[in-house]
Order: structure tokens, then C-alpha cells, then sequence
């Protein structure tokens, strides 16, 4: 019995300094076996490829970086891609398939019309509801779809006519407000070996924006709206436009675009306008921090902004911009990369990134800020200044024509100025191309 209670007891204290141990074990180890966040990788697609891209790509890859820093568990992949290849290829491709990048860069418009129609893009009305976005942009009506918002713009855009004064003034030339006066000014820059207009269609669609120009001056705006609906008495082969078209191969002819324009980059062409070697220069005014010149620092000083000439004295010269260049997000994502994609693109989207945009990249804010124009040099503040005192625009027809047909119509373009094919036959191409597109449409819709 004795024997009994001593090594009881020894067990008993056994047991209790156990007891003990694995109690202080699992009060120590607690905080280690917390649940981790999940790993999530983002994919992010972009196109700030172009040396005038460079001042937006650093502003959002730093903004990615200051979320990665704050949230260890998300990596976020930029992948760059080109322009074109980006809207008429891949990302059709893989909206096609189900398979795009979770974030990307994309244009409002016609664009996002098929994505939108066919559940690929992410809706974006309630994020903007419960964050109370939606009131702090300027315009959205490009990025909604049948009432619902499919993506962001983080940046609006102009596309006015930057002229030499300095060169205008050596010829005593006077900045053309109609198009029979932009004539005159061809003649004599062409009469003295200037360049009329820098051109660079690498990418075919600058010389696009020529052209819808000269459609709207000669037909208006409700020609192409007409168009854009699929109105079955509406076409591209009509008077109006055929006199645009001839008067576009007018200035082809009379050479008042770079030689080779569809050999050369944008970048080159700037380098004939900044070297003096083209009195004009239109673009979008993303290209404003390209318009300087090393050897020649007051060049921004003699750039002048002036909308395109109208066909007429005195009628209304309508400018062509628009709040289209944004960002979406792909539907197909789970609950977890829809989370962390909705915070970063949240942190896309504050007066702090807006203001960064406008100063660094020299970018028309998308959202209601305020910015000191002073500081942002002469031309982007003419600009800005333009844009204000517009009381018509229009989007660009890259932006507003279905993407099928907005590729046969930068193509036949682009043939234009190689001499390739001439304006009724441009018109003629476009119009099939738009008939085809309709009719599968509306087959489509029947099934």
C-alpha cells in the first residue's frame, strides 16, 4: 500500500507538469497557426509601350507597388503589349475563349459594347455605387452598357492641330480656320519644302483621325450615328462622305503628309515637327510631352493649338476627344481576385493619382480635380483651355465604330496614303465591311 502512494504520487506530478507543458505549447504556438492569406497573383495588361507613355506607366506601376508593399500575399504581373495588337487581336481572342488578363487597359465605346454583351467584362456600377466613385467622374456614358458600368477612364483626350508659329509667321501665314484655308497654307509650305502635316501611320490609326475629320465637317455627326445603330438607310457610299474622301486624297496627292507616313512611328514624326521640318502636327494630347525640343528650348513656346478647320466660315469646328481610354477588369474572377482587384483599382482612382497624371504624364483628368494649369506648360494648358471652350466634340470614329468595321476603315486609310486605292473605293470597302457586321449581328441576336 505504501509502495502504492509513493509512485502515485510521483505519476500524479507527472502528469500535471505534462498537462502543463502542452497547455503553455498551445498557448505559445496560437499566433503560428493562424490561418495566412491566400497567395494571389493579378495579371495586368497595358500598352504604355511609347516613349509618351512612359510618365503614365510609372505612376501605376508605383501605385502597384505601394499595394503589393501593403498587402505581402498579391503579386500583380504588368505585361506590356502593343497597341494594336492588344484591341484587334489577343483581347478579342480571349474574350472569345473566356480567358483574358484580370485587369487591362481598354477604350470606351463600340469597344466594349460585344464584351459587355457577352458577360466577359466585370460590371462596375455597384463598386462605383459603394465607394462613391460614380459622382466623381467627369463623364461615363462611354464605359455604360445598357445602364451598367463596365470600366473606368483614368484619362480624357483631345485631338486639336499643333502648329510652328515660328514658321507660320516666316510665311505669313495666318492658323486656317476653314479648310479651303488649310489648302492655301499646304500650297505654300509645300512651295517652300516644308512638310504640311508630320504623319507617322505606323499604327495606322493617326491618319484615321484625319479622316474622320473630314467626315464630320462634310456630313455631320448624325450620319455617323446613324451608322453606328445599324440603320439599313444610312451607308458609307453617299455624297457627303465621297466629297470628304476626294478631298483627303486631295492633300495626299498634293503632299501634304511625311513621305512614307505608314513606314514611320509616331516618334519620328514628331521629330520632323520639333526639328522644324513640318509646320503641323495632329495627334491626341497624350503626345504633349513629346513636343519639345533639346536643341531648341523655347520650342513649346511657339507651338500653337487650334481646333480642324471647318468647311465653311464661321460654322461650329467640333473637336474630336472623349473620357474612352480606362480600365477593366474581367468577370471571370473569383471572389478573392475580385477583391484584391477592386482595392487596386480603387487606389487607381483618387484626386492624388488623378493629380500625379496631370503634372507627371501631362494627362486631361478623367475625374472632377483641381490643378494649377500654370504648371503644366503652354501647350497642354492651350489645350485644356481648347477642350473648355468646345461647345460640340465628337468620339473619334476609331472609338465609335464597331471594332470590325473600325479595322476596315483604318485599312483603306492606310491604302489611301499608299496610293493603293482611291476614295470611292475606300468608301465602297468600309460599306461591306459594315454590311457584313450587321448581318451577322442581327443573326446572332436571332438564335
Amino acid at each position: 500500500m505504501r509502495w502504492f502512494w509513493n509512485w502515485g504520487w510521483i505519476v500524479g506530478y507527472a502528469a500535471l507538469l505534462a498537462l502543463s507543458v502542452v497547455w503553455v505549447t498551445v498557448q505559445n504556438q496560437g499566433p503560428a497557426q493562424e490561418e495566412q492569406p491566400e497567395k494571389i497573383t493579378l495579371t495586368f495588361r497595358h500598352f504604355w509601350n511609347k516613349e509618351h507613355d512612359k510618365p503614365v506607366l510609372a505612376v501605376f506601376e508605383s501605385i502597384v507597388r505601394t499595394y503589393e508593399k501593403a498587402h505581402p500575399n498579391v503579386k500583380v504581373n504588368f505585361e506590356s503589349i502593343d497597341q494594336t495588337i492588344h484591341r484587334e487581336q489577343k483581347l478579342k481572342s480571349e474574350m472569345v475563349t473566356g480567358t483574358p488578363p484580370d485587369m487591362f487597359v481598354l477604350f470606351g465605346g463600340a469597344e466594349i459594347v460585344p464584351y459587355a454583351r457577352s458577360n466577359r467584362l466585370m460590371d462596375l456600377t455597384d463598386f462605383l455605387q459603394d465607394t462613391g466613385l460614380k459622382e466623381q467622374f467627369k463623364d461615363l456614358h462611354h464605359w455604360t452598357f445598357e445602364d451598367r458600368i463596365y470600366g473606368l477612364p483614368f484619362e480624357g483626350h483631345a485631338e486639336p492641330i499643333y502648329y510652328n508659329r515660328a514658321l507660320f509667321r516666316q510665311l505669313k501665314l495666318e492658323p486656317p480656320k476653314t479648310l479651303g484655308e488649310m489648302d492655301e497654307a499646304i500650297r505654300v509650305l509645300r512651295e517652300n519644302d516644308i512638310i504640311p502635316f508630320a504623319v507617322g501611320n505606323e499604327d495606322r490609326w493617326p491618319a484615321g483621325i484625319f479622316a474622320h475629320y473630314f467626315m464630320d465637317r462634310y456630313a455631320g455627326p448624325e450620319l455617323i450615328d446613324r451608322l453606328v445603330e445599324g440603320d439599313d438607310q444610312a451607308s458609307f457610299v453617299q455624297e457627303s462622305y465621297l466629297e470628304a474622301f476626294d478631298h483627303l486624297e486631295l492633300w495626299i496627292e498634293e503632299g501634304a503628309f511625311s513621305p512614307n507616313a505608314n513606314d514611320l512611328s509616331t516618334e519620328e514624326a514628331i521629330a520632323q515637327f520639333t526639328e522644324g521640318k513640318a509646320a503641323m502636327y495632329m495627334n491626341g494630347s497624350w503626345d504633349i510631352t513629346l513636343l519639345q525640343n533639346e536643341d531648341y528650348p523655347d520650342f513649346q513656346n511657339e507651338i500653337g493649338v487650334i481646333p480642324f478647320p471647318s468647311l465653311f466660315p464661321g460654322e461650329e469646328r467640333s473637336l474630336a476627344g472623349g473620357y474612352t481610354i480606362g480600365i477593366g477588369l474581367s468577370s471571370d474572377l473569383d471572389e478573392t481576385k475580385k477583391q484584391s482587384a477592386l482595392e487596386l483599382l480603387g487606389m487607381f482612382y483618387t484626386p492624388e493619382v488623378q493629380t500625379r497624371l496631370v503634372y507627371e504624364g501631362l494627362r486631361v483628368p478623367s475625374m472632377k480635380i483641381d490643378y494649377d494649369s500654370k504648371k503644366t506648360g503652354p501647350v497642354f494648358a492651350q489645350v485644356t483651355e481648347l477642350m473648355e471652350e468646345s461647345t460640340s466634340t465628337f468620339l473619334p470614329y476609331d472609338n465609335t465604330l464597331s471594332p470590325e468595321v473600325n479595322s476596315s476603315f483604318l485599312k483603306v486609310i492606310e491604302d489611301m496614303i499608299g496610293g493603293r486605292i482611291d476614295a470611292a473605293g475606300a468608301l465602297e470597302q468600309i460599306q461591306k465591311s459594315s454590311v457584313r457586321y450587321w448581318k451577322l449581328r442581327r443573326n446572332t441576336a436571332a438564335e
